[in-house]
């Protein structure tokens, strides 16, 4: 993977997979997609090996909601 300038998420920035509040972003050759931490935890293994670049912001669920939010 090959580092990349992106944007931060923000709430607006929506799950491909379930609609909430993304906090990975995963950049393809062919584009992005966004996840919630679930799904990326979920799809990491399909992603990995293709993506070009991947933003992880889940780190701030800590900051924002706690330990339990990452359950």
């Amino acid at each position: 993977m090959t580092t990349t300038q992106t944007s931060p998420l923000t709430a607006a920035d929506r799950c491909d997979r379930c609609g909430a509040q993304a906090y990975v972003r995963v950049v393809l050759p062919s584009g992005e997609l966004l996840f919630c931490a679930h799904h990326a935890r979920r799809h990491a293994a399909a992603f990995a090996d293709v993506a070009v670049h991947v933003q992880d912001e889940t780190d701030r669920l800590r900051e924002e909601h706690g330990a339990a939010a990452l359950r």
